[in-house]
């Protein structure tokens, strides 16, 4: 069974930095997508950025690109959003997220789900 961990959520000023981490245990993510989605009070889930662990590649929402950049660390079977320039509007709980099916993470479907982080951005 997937499990993933989600760490490095808190509270940062406008225009600030944070870092978060997805700890995965429970498979073998070759050929996995993995992700990072957000929900804010009131708000409909977004999709946030995506990545192939395999190949590295990635996907952003418009909201992202620019400002925040996801990676991963095969060895350590952890994903990373790294989030620059943060705004009020980002903030949310932020759920790590994976799938055996890239797209189904950038479509917002992706089958296992960490328990979130929540960032708060103040203005």
């Amino acid at each position: 069974q997937v499990q993933l961990v989600e760490s490095g959520g808190g509270l940062v000023q406008a225009g600030g930095s944070l870092r978060l981490s997805c700890a995965a245990s429970g498979g073998t993510f070759s050929g996995y997508g993995m992700g990072w989605y957000r929900q804010a009070p009131g708000k409909e889930r977004e999709v946030v950025a995506a990545i192939r662990w395999s190949s590295g590649g990635t996907y952003y929402a418009d909201s992202a690109k620019g400002r925040f950049t996801i990676s991963r660390d095969t060895a350590k079977n952890t994903v990373y959003l790294e989030m620059n320039s943060l705004k009020a509007e980002d903030t949310a709980v932020y759920y790590c997220v994976a799938s055996n099916f890239f797209g189904a993470v950038v479509g917002g479907t992706a089958d296992y789900w960490g328990r979130g982080t929540q960032v708060t951005v103040s203005s």
